[in-house]
Parts: C-alpha cells; structure tokens; sequence
C-alpha cells in the first residue's frame, strides 16, 4: 500500500528514535525495562519479580552479558506508547564498549542522559555526552534514584550546567530525597506526583492550580510543602523556561527526577520524548541532505551483530531508515557493490524477540540477516547512490596477538575473527609477515569479552600473547605508488584489517613519528569515518 506524501510525512512524524546514555549503574538498564512496561511491551519487569536467571532485564541478552551484569552491545527496542512509536536503542554502559555507543549514536535523533543522584556526572556520562553535542543531539535528563540518599538538586542541576556547558529547565521537582522521598511536583503540567510504596503500582497524581493551591498543603507535611514552594520559586527565578527551539538544538536540556526501581518518574519522561523530542531528523550523505519524508527509501547500517539467536549462526545487521518507506520483498541497492539486494525476512525488534518487519518508515530502526554482505557503514537505497557519513572507527588502544589452543583451529580461527571485525566488535589485523592475527580494542574488558565469545559461540578456545605494539595507524595516501612504496619499506611493522586495508603498527610513540617524518604525504588515521556507501 502506497501512502500519499502528506500521510508519509504525518506517519514518520510520529516516531521518535532515541538513545540511553550514562555511566555503567546510574540504573539505565532499569529505566529501559520500566519505559518497555509502559509501552506495554513487556508485561512485568523482570527485574522486580523474577528470580536467578529471568531477572536479567529484557535488554541484556548475551550469555556474557547475563554472566557480567553489564550490557556489552547496544540493542534496539521498539514499542507504542500513545500515538507514537518509539525506537529505543540501549547502549553499553561500560567504557570499554564504547565505540559501539558512539556508532549507536549516529543511528538517533535524541538521548535521555540517565545520571544517579548520589553520583552526579561520571566520567563516561561526560564522554557520551560529548559524542551528542558533536551531533547537536538534543538530550533530556534523568535524575535516578531519588528513592535513596543523593544531592541536593540545586547542585545537580548545577553540575550539569557547570560542566556539560548546557543550559537546564526542571521538568520536575523533588518533595523529600531518600527515606523522605514522596514524589516530586510536575512544573511542565502543574501537578503533584506521588510515589507508591509498592513496586506494582503506578504513579498516582493530583491536579494543581499553581504552587499556592492549598491541596498541596492537605496532602504533603507542612516542612515539605514549605521547602517545595521555596525551591520551585528559585528553580524557577535561577533557570532558563523551556524552550523548545533550544532542546532541539542541543542547548537545552529539560530535567526530570525519578526513582526507576519504584517506576516513578518513567511515564512523565516518557510523555516529555513524546510532547518534545524531535522526529527523525534529515541525515548528511556526501553528496547531499536526505529528508526524511522523501518518497525514496534509503539508510545505513551502523552495526552488525552476530549470534543473537544461539540456534543459527545468524548475523543481524542494524539498519537505521532515513527516507521514505520500507515494504517486506522490495529490492534495493547495496550501494557498496552496486548489487541489487532483496529484504525478504527483515525484522522489527524487541530486544531478542523479534517480529518479522512487513513495513517499517524513516526513523525505524530494521534487523536484516545477512552473510557477511553487509558491513558497518553500508547504504541501502532504492537506486540512488547515496553515502551517509559520520559513521566511526577507532584506533586501538591495546593489541594482543590471539591464538587458538588447539593448532589445528588456526583457519576456524582466522574466519572467526574477520565476522568479529565485520561486526565491530574488535579490530582485527592479520600481520603481513608470518601471519599472526592480532586483536586490537579500546579496553581491556573487551579482551575477556572475545574470548569468551569465540569459545562460546565458534567453539575455539583461544588464548592471547602480549605485543611489543604501542597503537595501530590506518594508513593512506592520495598517491598509490607512494603507499605501496610506504608498506614496502615497513612490511615488518604492516597488517592489513578485515576489509584488507593497510594497517601500520607500532611500536611506539617515537616510531609512529619517524614513520610520520618520512613520509609527510602518508596520512595515519586514528579515526576512521565508514563512508563505504
């Protein structure tokens, strides 16, 4: 079924596509289950009533993920909530999985910053944060944990201020913290919100004619209803009234306070993305702004994942929607090989479950199997030749040579690791002298992780040999004699990674200079965008 451009522009309007950023236990694994129970896409939290292995949430669903107790790689959500349909899309807490954040981020139109209320900002709350202010993506924040003793809220508000450099309005505004904590009044919809003390129940409100209405009097203890007038006056004479142009921009964040666990706080937040967060946003290509209500259907890939499901050795690549409207069988182009691909079994997630994909619009965010044909930074588009940037690829920090226990693995091996590199969850380099594989990763965790993954899911025991190699340098040069006659000269110290492209490593700081020096025209990349169309 076709729909008329107006319809396509109001279904599209409808979405809204967001990331969870913050700091590995401000809670953003809870908050992720509760918004999933309000959407009604899952019918109880598992972390309140399930025991032993049903309490891991819905999210985290890697075996190494239900071993460690952290979320390891960013899964996508998507459910109803009112009139709209959100795509939600969890991200790695843990520093050491950073880079699949970053490239998650790439895939969303706003984030909710989730920040625990004794802590304030943390160090890789402030790393993410910095990755969306380089998108100018607009942030909503959550304050969690409000249930136990945190601090005072004038000073968070400050911090967030102060060191992220933004501007905030409360949304909310807390009566009590810790023990004390009863609720918070509702500044953008003038109400009070009380907190149930049984976890089954949802929030319950009382409409409010401003702070003077004297059922806040009834209802809270005099010292409350005191300190909460006092504070909202000088919230209010202190920050800025919210300004929707602002949030939109990225300049403005509007702050809501909760406690997650006691779902308290999740639907306001929830109902503020509806009412305020943008639609999906017109994405850059190099050649040109693609609209997201453009006829033609196109987008990229920002993740590959393999072995969601144990059962098959599936491999799922994460393709973010940019333009138009998907139908289940149309035949697009893969515009890396300029092949003509069909999207037959694409599929709509929630978290492991999965429902196969009839239709889906810019915004959504679909699951396509694939063999290895997709990589991370592929476009998709019904015929145009379209190259989205913006998607990236880091430099290791730490190399380690791998080697399987068993010898005889050493090509099982070598095929596993190159699915490993396709899906970013590592970079891989093959050295060009005597053949070594080599892993590299941006933290140590992410060592444990592989290991553990290869053994589990391809059935190699592997073990790791420490390297002389200090960091690794993507190389290139506008000139092709001058690279090949560069890889000549260092042969010893070239590898090639997944995609067979030349990799120089080294040694140390001191030799990744001189190698600069004497060749000024090589450029040695530490970052590097996958425009690979």
């Amino acid at each position: 079924m076709s729909h008329a451009p107006g319809a396509l522009a109001e279904i599209i309007n409808k979405r809204r596509t967001f990331a969870i950023i913050s700091h590995p236990d401000a809670g953003k694994t809870t908050l992720t289950e509760k918004l999933l129970l309000f959407g009604g896409a899952i019918q109880l939290a598992g972390a309140v009533k399930a025991r032993g292995e049903q309490r891991r949430a819905t999210s985290d669903w890697m075996a190494v993920e239900k071993e460690r107790g952290i979320s390891v790689t960013a899964s996508v959500m998507t459910f109803e909530y009112g009139q709209h349909t959100f795509n939600l899309l969890d991200t790695p807490g843990h520093a050491d999985f950073s880079e699949d954040t970053y490239r998650t981020l790439t895939a969303v139109d706003s984030a909710v910053m989730v920040l625990d209320a004794a802590k304030g900002i943390e160090t890789q709350t402030r790393k993410l944060f910095e990755v969306c202010r380089l998108r100018d993506i607009p942030i909503t924040t959550f304050i969690n944990k409000l249930d136990r003793e945190g601090q005072d809220p004038f000073a968070l508000l400050d911090e967030v201020e102060q060191s992220l450099a933004l501007e905030v309005t409360p949304a909310s505004w807390p009566i009590g913290m810790g023990r004390s904590f009863l609720g918070c009044y509702d500044l953008f919809n003038d109400q009070l919100l009380f907190m149930e003390k049984s976890r089954d129940k949802v929030t319950s409100s009382v409409q409010c004619h401003g702070l003077d209405d004297p059922k806040i009097d009834e209802l809270l203890p005099a010292d409350l209803a005191e300190k909460l007038r006092e504070d909202v006056a000088m919230a209010r004479e202190l920050c800025p009234p919210f300004d929707l142009k602002a949030y939109r921009e990225g300049t403005l964040t509007p702050v809501y306070f909760g406690s997650a666990i006691n779902n308290f706080g999740v639907q306001e937040l929830l109902e503020g993305i509806a009412k305020h967060a943008p639609p999906p946003r017109a994405q850059k290509a190099q050649e040109r702004q693609v609209e997201p209500d453009e006829e033609k259907f196109s987008g990229f890939v920002f993740k590959i994942q393999a072995n969601m499901d144990p059962k098959h050795r599936d491999r799922i690549a994460f393709f973010r929607i940019c333009s138009g409207k998907f139908e289940r069988g149309m035949k697009v182009k893969h515009v890396r090989s300029q092949k003509i691909l069909n999207l037959h079994n694409p599929v709509l997630f929630l978290a492991q479950d999965r429902e196969r994909a009839e239709e889906a619009f810019a915004g959504d965010i679909l699951g396509i199997p694939n063999h290895g044909n997709l990589r991370i930074g592929d476009t998709l588009s019904e015929g145009e030749s379209l190259h989205y940037t913006g998607i990236p690829s880091f430099a290791p920090e730490m190399l380690r040579k791998v080697r399987p226990d068993d010898p005889m693995k050493a090509k099982h091996l070598g095929r596993t690791l190159v699915q490993l590199g396709e899906e970013g969850a590592a970079r891989v380099f093959k050295a060009n002298l005597g053949g070594d594989w080599i892993i590299g990763v941006l933290g140590a965790l992410q060592f444990e992780v592989l290991g553990d993954r290869i053994r589990t899911e391809y059935a190699i025991p592997v073990h790791y040999e420490s390297t002389q190699l200090h960091t690794a340098r993507w190389v290139e040069a506008d000139d092709h004699r001058l690279l090949k006659q560069f890889v000549d000269r260092h042969q010893v110290d070239m590898a090639e990674d997944h995609e067979g492209a030349p990799v120089f490593l080294a040694r140390n700081a001191w030799h990744l200079n001189t190698a600069q020096e004497n060749f000024p025209k090589v450029r040695f990349l530490q970052t590097k965008e996958q425009t690979v169309g």
